[in-house]
């Protein structure tokens, strides 16, 4: 096919998620990509004002077919390209890439509770692995997508199934948000645990129609068994991956407007930086927004291990404080942040980091001695004092290395923090300008012990 034939059959594609295969002169596939609409993506390689690198240039001028599958949500096109990857190993997927070691999703097998995660090392003897993935960001964020469905856990917590001292154990935040079902705490056995880990498998291979038939028939019997809460689960998961369509879109868990860093990285990198024992699994950042001293609102953003977690923002609207005054602003959503979580009995951010400097600091510690509340970590990191890192209990800024991958992490959780309340302020402020009602506090869609479902910044 000549260029414009390529552009005119493209324009045929549809506007929905899938993956296209890019053929030679000889019907060999060249490459295999994902798109979360295909006739926009793939009609971006034709363009005639397209200004591409040589490497994909070469692809293009070799090109002379295109195909494509489509798929139900951009999840399943991501795990249909790294079927077709493994599968057809076409030449240019190599070559675009600067990294010749793909991303693996890669499923412990010598566990009671097997866990799940992103690797590019190959073990396997103890590991069940899954693809090679083109693109390590998409991946992490599509196994986020995953985890809210099937819950199970990413930790590296030794857990044993005869081990009594589970039963004594606390959770961490993902059972809070309903990521996963805490096998580290006795909530769940080992054999509905290895279910779901089947269920997972089923949908990396590819099979969603099989296990939601598979599903309705378990639920089914756990249902005549009376075993109500097993079948819950299983009618959760069916409605989960109906709606892998709606909830499968990748910058809804894996913010974009941040520059990335690799997230175990940035974990990592903050043990080390602040000489944790363990590897803090979320960090949460709280900043204050106004526009000379009026409505003052303030954000509060959630980042679970390393990445933005969309459904554990929330946004505040001061009420207590008149005029300019920060801390004091600090001072009331951390109390309504952290009494809410006392009386949910949910767990406490691994770090909480405060937009700003030693006055913000001392207010927010003040606070938490008035609620008679044990704070998390307390950092804060502010960019009028040249991004001075603060630890609670000391006056003096931390002396770290700026490039430190753990360092930028926290940059990201501030800078993040600054654009979710600058938005949320602008809208406000909108509101008012064009003669609008204000818009009407609401609860925060929370998860945790009572139930819910998580809203995407709801105002607390």
């Amino acid at each position: 096919m000549t260029l414009d034939q390529l552009r005119e059959k493209v324009a045929g594609f549809p506007d929905g998620p899938g993956v296209y295969l890019m053929k030679d002169d000889r019907g060999r596939v060249l490459y295999v990509g994902k798109a979360k609409s295909l006739r926009q993506r793939v009609g971006s390689y034709f363009q005639p004002s397209a200004d591409h690198e040589p490497k994909v240039q070469a692809l293009v001028e070799a090109v002379r077919d295109v195909e494509f599958l489509d798929a139900p949500s951009e999840v399943d096109a991501l795990l249909a390209e790294a079927r077709l990857i493994k599968d057809i190993q076409p030449k240019y997927n190599v070559q675009l890439k600067d990294d010749k070691s793909f991303p693996l999703l890669a499923i412990s097998k010598n566990e009671d509770f097997p866990r799940v995660e992103v690797t590019r090392d190959v073990d396997p003897k103890n590991w069940q692995y899954f693809g090679p993935f083109a693109n390590a960001g998409d991946l992490r964020a599509a196994l986020k997508i995953l985890q809210g469905v099937f819950k199970f856990r990413t930790c590296t917590i030794p857990i044993r199934e005869g081990d009594d001292a589970r039963r004594y154990f606390r959770p961490c935040i993902l059972h809070s948000i309903r990521m996963c079902t805490a096998p580290c705490a006795a909530l769940i056995g080992r054999e509905s645990y290895a279910e779901d880990i089947e269920s997972l498998k089923t949908i990396l291979a590819g099979r969603r129609r099989e296990l939601v038939r598979e599903l309705e028939a378990k639920m089914k019997a756990a249902a005549e068994a009376r075993r109500y809460e097993r079948a819950a689960g299983f009618r959760d998961q069916l409605r989960a991956i109906d709606s892998l369509g709606r909830r499968g879109r990748f910058r809804d868990v894996f913010d974009g407007d941040v520059t990335p860093i690799d997230p175990r990285e940035g974990t990592e990198g903050l043990r080390r930086m602040l000489g944790l024992a363990g590897t803090p699994r979320t960090v949460e950042g709280i900043d204050i927004a106004h526009l000379g001293g009026e409505d003052t609102v303030a954000s509060l953003v959630s980042f679970v291990d390393g990445a933005p977690f969309k459904p554990g923002y929330r946004r505040y609207r001061i009420r207590s404080v008149e005029g300019i005054h920060d801390p004091a602003s600090m001072r009331e959503v951390v109390r309504r942040r952290f009494t809410r979580l006392v009386e949910e009995e949910s767990v406490f951010p691994d770090v909480l980091l405060l937009d700003g400097g030693l006055g913000q600091m001392h207010a927010v510690e003040a606070e938490f001695g008035a609620l008679g509340i044990r704070p998390p970590l307390l950092l804060a990191l502010a960019k009028h004092e040249g991004d001075h890192l603060f630890r609670s209990g000391g006056n003096t800024p931390l002396e770290v290395d700026r490039r430190d991958p753990g360092f930028r992490l926290l940059q990201q959780v501030r800078d993040e923090a600054h654009r979710f309340a600058q938005h949320y302020h602008h809208l406000l402020r909108r509101k008012k300008l064009v003669g609008g009602e204000k818009p009407r506090a609401r609860a925060a869609g929370r998860v945790g012990r009572r139930g819910g479902k998580a809203s995407k910044g709801g105002e607390a």
